[in-house]
């Protein structure tokens, strides 16, 4: 923090004296460690008397003297102030002569005099006439020993790009095109730039071949864009680029040694980098699964006796809610909370209803969609796939249908709805099936909305296509009270709730929020400056996602990562994820009544809540979800009109133009040519592009994270892998035979193994966690926002009514007509209430995409 302080009794003289107070947010210890000092009597002689920044204020005028030309701006170097620390900081001091026609005070430039970079969060002016000015900086800044180029920071006036002041209009351009860089070379680790690449660093084909993946962005695998870091290409495989241990984010992307959040961050890198190497050691055998439900169950309260860690003090400091038992010397217990779905109740993983409940209030709201067509259909090539015709018919649906329906007059009613991974899946079935320990199906689930407003499961289809010379093969389960189809309806659901993890993990959470949103981020910093009001907009919901990003494409979603290596999909995950990003993936349908719509789950109606009529009146992520979309637009909306009154100033502002192009013909390259994007002509189209934008950092990814262990954490209920066939596909008679002696056996043996489950567990436990000091949506002003009076209001009204959403969730949960989220062992949907205390809590938005 730099605090610039003095009085006004000179500013009507020639010159005005400021003093400058700058304040280093860093522990004393982190402070000789990060500053390169020794912490001897020469360490702390050079940390008290030499020079730590040097500090150039910028006037917003031109010189009057020289026509077209900055005026000189003032300089003085910051040292130490002793006795001034307060925790966590050091303070710093500078003095200043500011002539008094320099005019107002634009910009600061911060040259870094020490060797290591430091964290600056702010710089207050005082003592001017015009004064206090403000400079929000909250940014590392790199050591003049790295990069010579000085750091500019401008005020938090906010301007538009044709309302800039002359002084600053070179200055503004300059931070730009430091930003965009060159495109050339490896990026370091104190870099700001930020600029595009495919995703063709998820492979390690330099350790084995094995290990080679598709490279992801072009023609034959469309997906978006990525940081480019620049590393060195493989030698085995010229496409991709070399792995390692450094995955840049532009340097301001991370916060580590300044915020708390980074201990959601360092905790996951823990798990994924010292528990899951730890396990894998512990658990030799990967194959080894589960004997009976008590042996799952012990995970819970027994835990699994480790190996030694090669740093334990340091594991059990970072994994406190994980190691929670330390046994003798040398030997860690890891435990897992129960989650608390199961201490609600123990059977909740068997009911029928629950699973239809889940496809509404679960941890995946956003596949279930409604039936239009029937028969159902595949789209693929039947010379390729077989029959297209599903095997779901009248005949098997409609003594279901409450006894009163046909399946036409429960389309015609919107009754029949389902969740269709057949066409998804099916052209990676025989891939999978070569993978060891898996298998795969394509699926199709069909449910039934009943008048209590409750999903009921029918049927559910599962499909293998020609193979080995076999003909296609579909069958049809069904719940039953015959025991035999009982087991196999259980079984079914096995495979579909495989299907739904991978498509949540890879779809709904990674693809449409993690991966989607960083060509959002690039953009933004490279098209739009600093001190434009969308880039103040938007950067809080910005913050931290590259970092996590980067850390996904170092551990979860590389070759032989976590997905790889715990879910049905194994090494084709990825490849799936482009699959459907090319299919599917469209920047109108990510708003959240737009997406409803699609599926067929909502009509537009003006005169209904939100504008729209829900097909599922008691829907629990539509309906919050809705309220919290309608209070994020109305804060856009006042936003955008405050800084663009007339429709001219949006349509002429090059940076916000510039910005949304490079979005789609750089960020989505591959969906450049599509005719569904928004034209950025009006305040109106600002405000849904902008609105979506926030809505899928924040209410979406929050919606599809933060119940991630409360409904997976006991597997059972949400299985990431089936890794057996069903036994009625093509089974030898001894199969058949072992399958009715013992079905309980066939159940368990279809589930992960104990190392899969173990590793899918604690990093679910990491990710649903919030940190101590999350950054939740509506709760916090930022510093240019503050400085408006009109903004300042707008966001206090949003505050407000996230406040009242939260009420209007406790008020639904009360209620016990709302079968979806109120009655015996129901959990109660509260994955959308704004705001929340720290750890596991299954409820809190935050402003962004940040675990």
């Amino acid at each position: 923090m730099l605090r610039i302080q003095g009085s006004q009794e000179n500013a009507m003289e020639k010159s005005i004296n400021v003093k400058a107070v700058a304040t280093v947010k860093l522990s004393i210890v982190e402070l000789f460690k990060n500053l390169g000092l020794s912490q001897g009597l020469d360490g702390i002689s050079e940390l008290l008397f030499t020079n730590a920044f040097l500090l150039e204020l910028v006037s917003t005028d031109l010189d009057l003297r020289t026509p077209g030309l900055e005026k000189q701006p003032v300089k003085a170097y910051a040292k130490r102030l002793i006795n001034q620390e307060r925790q966590n900081e050091v303070n710093f001091a500078a003095n200043f002569v500011v002539p008094a026609y320099f005019g107002e005070i634009g910009a600061v430039l911060v040259q870094n005099e020490r060797r290591k970079e430091m964290f600056l969060k702010n710089i207050v002016l005082d003592g001017l006439p015009c004064g206090v000015v403000s400079v929000y900086c909250d940014s590392w800044v790199h050591s003049k020993f790295d990069n010579p180029e000085k750091r500019i920071f401008f005020t938090n006036k906010s301007y538009l790009p044709s309302q800039t002041p002359g002084g600053l209009k070179r200055l503004r351009e300059r931070e730009l095109q430091n930003l965009r860089g060159n495109g050339e070379g490896q990026r370091k680790s104190f870099d700001r730039i930020y600029d595009y690449d495919k995703y063709n660093d998820l492979g390690n084909p330099d350790a084995n071949l094995k290990l080679a993946r598709p490279v992801l962005g072009g023609k034959e695998h469309p997906y978006p864009r990525r940081c480019r870091t620049g590393r060195p290409l493989s030698n085995k495989d010229p496409l991709s680029e070399t792995k390692s241990s450094n995955f840049y984010v532009p340097r301001d992307e991370e916060f580590a040694d300044v915020k708390e959040i980074t201990f959601s961050i360092n905790t996951l890198r823990a798990v994924l980098n010292a528990l899951i190497p730890t396990l894998e050691a512990t658990i030799v055998d990967k194959n080894l699964g589960f004997s009976s439900f008590t042996d799952i169950d012990a995970l819970f309260n027994q835990g699994i006796d480790l190996v030694p860690f090669k740093n334990q003090r340091r594991m059990r400091n970072t994994l406190p809610d994980l190691l929670k038992n330390a046994t003798d010397a040398g030997k860690d217990v890891l435990l897992f909370e129960t989650p608390e779905i199961v201490l609600r109740d123990a059977f909740v993983w068997l009911r029928d209803e629950e699973f239809g409940r889940q496809t509404l209030a679960g941890v995946n709201p956003y596949s279930i969609k409604l039936v239009t067509e029937w028969p159902l259909k595949s789209k693929l090539d039947p010379k390729i796939y077989g029959a297209p015709e599903s095997a779901i018919t009248n005949q098997v649906i409609e003594p279901q249908l409450e006894g009163f329906l046909t399946v036409e007059e429960a389309i015609e009613q919107k009754k029949l709805l389902i969740i269709d991974y057949h066409d998804v899946f099916l052209p990676y079935v025989g891939k999978v099936r070569q993978i060891e320990g898996t298998t795969m199906y394509g699926s199709r689930t069909l449910f039934f909305l009943t008048d209590k407003g409750q999903l009921k499961p029918l049927a559910i289809e599962l499909t293998r296509p020609p193979a080995d010379g076999k003909p296609q093969w579909k069958q049809v389960f069904t719940p039953s009270q015959d025991a035999s189809d009982s087991w196999l309806w259980r079984l079914a659901k096995v495979h579909v709730l495989a299907h739904d993890s991978a498509h949540h993990q890879l779809i709904s959470h990674w693809l449409r929020t993690h991966c989607s949103e960083e060509p959002y981020i690039i953009a933004a910093n490279r098209q739009l400056s600093a001190m434009h009001p969308i880039y103040r907009l938007l950067h809080p919901y910005f913050r931290y996602t590259m970092e996590i990003n980067a850390l996904a494409r170092e551990s979860l979603i590389n070759a032989d990562g976590v997905i790889e290596t715990t879910f049905s999909t194994g090494k084709y995950s990825m490849e799936l994820s482009s699959v459907i990003y090319d299919q599917d993936w469209r920047f109108d349908l990510q708003a959240l009544p737009a997406d409803l719509i699609s599926r067929g789950l909502a009509v537009e109606d003006p005169s209904a809540p939100h504008g729209l009529q829900l097909t599922i009146e008691d829907y629990p992520f539509a309906n919050d979800g809705l309220v919290l979309w309608d209070a994020i637009k109305q804060w856009v909306t006042d936003y955008v009109n405050h800084y663009y009154p007339k429709q001219d100033l949006l349509q002429s502002d090059q940076e916000l133009q510039a910005w949304w192009n490079e979005i789609q013909n750089k960020g989505h390259e591959d969906k450049k040519d599509e005719p569904w994007w928004p034209i950025l002509e009006t305040p109106e189209d600002l405000i849904g592009i902008i609105t979506t934008m926030i809505w899928v950092s924040s209410g979406h990814h929050a919606a599809v994270n933060f119940i991630q262990y409360a409904y997976a954490g006991y597997f059972p209920n949400r299985p990431t892998i089936a890794k057996t066939k069903m036994p009625t596909e093509d089974p030898t008679e001894d199969e058949w035979k072992k399958f009715l002696e013992k079905p309980a056996i066939a159940l368990l043996q279809s589930f992960p193994s104990k190392i899969q489950a173990a590793k899918v567990m604690a990093v679910l436990e990491v990710l649903s966690n919030h940190s101590p000091d999350e950054e939740y949506i509506g709760n916090q002003v930022e510093p240019s926002w503050a400085e408006d009076p009109v903004i300042k209001e707008a966001f206090e009204r949003f505050s407000r009514s996230l406040k009242e959403l939260e009420e209007i969730i406790n008020g639904r949960n009360a209620d016990k007509n709302l079968k979806n989220r109120h009655g015996a062992g129901t959990l109660p949907y509260e994955v959308l209430k704004p705001f929340s205390k720290a750890g596991v809590t299954g409820m809190g938005v935050p402003n962004s995409i940040s675990i």
